[in-house]
């Protein structure tokens, strides 16, 4: 059965526990917290969420440190940002090794692009791949695309 995907810009990522939550349950969280004068806790693993940016970098660097995979490709994306791109294909290479699509997706980029490593047509078709038997909606498309750009129809409607 392939998973869902989550639309990502209508989530959010808790950076205690590295959840995935859409918005919509999350507002509802704080209505019901607010509602109940209860204090903001995470809807998944129930402590106290930080206010602070230093706080939620530190629980993300704790993430970081026990291989969480989410909190790998973020920390791939803030570098890719910051245009550190061997860094951030280190971190996105290792989010991939350990599941996580957006990741996968990431690096078919990079490999198109030749951001932190050289050109490779067949690595970023092998990643796009890999995102998109994980459910990746875009690297369906995308991979679909190439797949007609190279004339094979057949596969492209797979």
């Amino acid at each position: 059965m392939i998973p869902l995907p989550l639309d990502l810009s209508k989530s959010i990522t808790k950076s205690c526990c590295s959840k995935i939550i859409c918005k919509g349950c999350d507002h509802a969280n704080k209505m019901r917290e607010i509602e109940g004068k209860l204090s903001f806790k995470c809807p998944f693993c129930r402590r106290p969420v930080p206010r602070e940016k230093r706080f939620r970098d530190k629980q993300r660097m704790k993430r970081l440190e026990v291989n969480d995979p989410v909190a790998m490709r973020y920390k791939g994306i803030e570098q890719y940002r910051k245009g550190d791109y061997r860094s951030a294909f280190g971190y996105l290479m290792k989010a991939a090794e350990l599941g996580e699509l957006e990741a996968q997706y990431s690096l078919a980029g990079m490999y198109r692009n030749g951001q932190g490593v050289e050109k490779d047509e067949g690595m970023e078709m092998y990643h796009l791949e890999e995102a998109a038997i994980g459910g990746h909606v875009s690297a369906r498309h995308n991979l679909a695309c190439l797949e007609v750009i190279n004339k094979r129809h057949e596969r492209a409607v797979k």
